[in-house]
């Protein structure tokens, strides 16, 4: 591969592989997206974010790219076995409120938060419930060709007709029946899965279609590749979502698609992985989970957030601790104020663009490409430059380093006076002293940095809940 070429990891293949759109300057990307039964916590966000670098980097170098995403609202069982209760069912149920509303409601929180993270919006948001129509056609294509069998509680894929199924996972499929022999029920197989599921007799369902094969609503998987193909085709350039995907969901929408014609859907399968809070899979089934607007209330800037994402791989698990975050407020303010400070933009230098693309184009190395920017801050080229270069950078960062401007913290005269004091105590190597007013300060709710110029001071952040 050449220096500049853009290599990413396809789970397909496992391989690092050379990117080369399926149709010139264009990409179809689909990416997938929130099930609103609840808010989504930091975790969904790490992933959401590693897709929305990735387009950025396609956009770095070139590429147009047709991005879709899609909204679950429906469909998704509270268990990847075909058991359980719908997902959304269950969240009008705990909240009171209907299905349809609760599915507003954080489907709205989830776009508030996306821009609270400075995403690019996608180019086709695509709600399960709007398209109905697209996955009982698509259903019906996967029966005509010999795909599917009837239960009594729905209508099934059988997996057993591909002999290839499981190939993004390397599923053990033998290993799999023979550890689910008693909980099969009607399933054929344990890697079997629903495409449509009936409506329980004598139940009203909040969402529930005609079919031809009776009442009901679809499958979670089917939805994807419906809605996919709708907007993107039958193979298209690269298909993203979670590692947690990758043995049920993305497997079984694959499944589908080579069952209605042929294709395994995506040139590429990327997948990000979990973000860990105390070395435990941040997830809402565990209870208590962060949100976006637990950061905030907290006192904390979400791009702060998105800074701690960058500095780890898209495909190494990365821990959430308090400490982590206020490491990445530190780092995130020395570079807004560093890049305000260089002044005005004039010319980016060529080399470090070089450098750069060489690092985001292999596989998205967004720490080395942010070293790379701690680099050039640090000095070396004319102020004018560095700023336009590093702005340049942060087309992929997204950390809005061109809009940024210093707060103007409202300060108490109290505390003012305290840090006065706490300032003069120092030059007068007071160091008792100064450290006695620091505590004074800090018990007060005040943090207070020194600097070569002086001190800044500020609000501390509330890590409690």
């Amino acid at each position: 591969m050449s220096p500049r070429s853009l290599a990413l990891y396809d789970n397909c293949t496992r391989s690092l592989r050379e990117f080369e759109p399926l149709r010139p300057e264009s990409v179809g990307l689909y990416t997938c997206g929130p099930t609103v039964y609840d808010y989504q916590h930091i975790g969904n966000y790490r992933t959401f974010l590693f897709e929305d670098v990735l387009k950025r980097v396609l956009e770095w170098n070139g590429y147009r790219v047709e991005h879709v995403m899609n909204v679950t609202d429906v469909g998704h069982l509270v268990s990847d076995a075909d058991t359980g209760e719908d997902k959304m069912e269950k969240g009008a149920r705990r909240t009171g409120r209907s299905a349809w509303e609760i599915a507003a409601l954080y489907t709205g929180a989830f776009l508030e938060d996306i821009q609270r993270l400075n995403f690019e919006a996608p180019t086709v948001l695509c709600r399960a419930t709007d398209h109905i129509r697209e996955q009982i056609e698509f259903i019906a294509d996967i029966e005509k060709n010999g795909f599917t069998y009837q239960t009594s509680d729905g209508i099934y894929f059988d997996t057993s007709k591909q002999p290839d199924y499981g190939y993004l996972a390397r599923l053990d499929r033998a290993g799999l029946d023979a550890g689910h022999r008693v909980d099969l029920g009607e399933k054929r197989s344990a890697t079997d899965f629903a495409l449509w599921k009936f409506s329980p007799p004598g139940e009203k369902r909040q969402m529930e279609w005609e079919s031809p094969w009776g009442k009901g609503f679809p499958g979670w998987h089917i939805e994807c590749s419906a809605m996919a193909q709708k907007y993107l085709g039958d193979f298209f350039d690269i298909h993203c979502g979670g590692e947690d995907h990758i043995a049920v969901h993305h497997t079984n929408e694959i499944a589908q698609t080579e069952a209605r014609v042929g294709t395994r859907f995506a040139n590429f399968w990327m997948h990000g992985y979990f973000l860990l809070c105390n070395d435990a899979k941040m997830a809402k089934s565990a209870g208590e989970f962060l949100r976006i607007q637990a950061l905030i209330d907290r006192g904390y800037d979400p791009l702060a957030y998105r800074y701690l994402c960058l500095t780890a791989h898209y495909r190494s698990q990365l821990n959430f601790t308090w400490d982590a975050l206020d490491a990445a407020v530190t780092a995130l303010d020395r570079m807004r104020n560093g890049v305000f400070q260089l002044g005005e933009p004039g010319e980016v230098d060529a080399s470090y663009l070089e450098r750069f693309t060489a690092e985001i184009n292999d596989d998205l190395n967004m720490p080395r490409a942010l070293a790379l920017a701690w680099e050039l801050l640090r000095g070396g080229l004319p102020d004018a430059t560095r700023k336009a270069t590093l702005l340049a950078f942060d087309r992929v960062f997204g950390l809005g380093l061109s809009t940024w401007q210093p707060a103007v913290e409202t300060v108490p005269a109290a505390i003012r006076a305290l840090a006065e004091a706490r300032a003069a105590a120092r030059h007068a190597k007071q160091w008792a002293e100064a450290d006695r007013l620091r505590r004074e300060l800090h018990a007060a709710g005040w943090e207070m940095e020194d600097r070569a110029e002086g001190y800044t001071l500020k609000r501390q952040r509330v890590h409690e809940s």
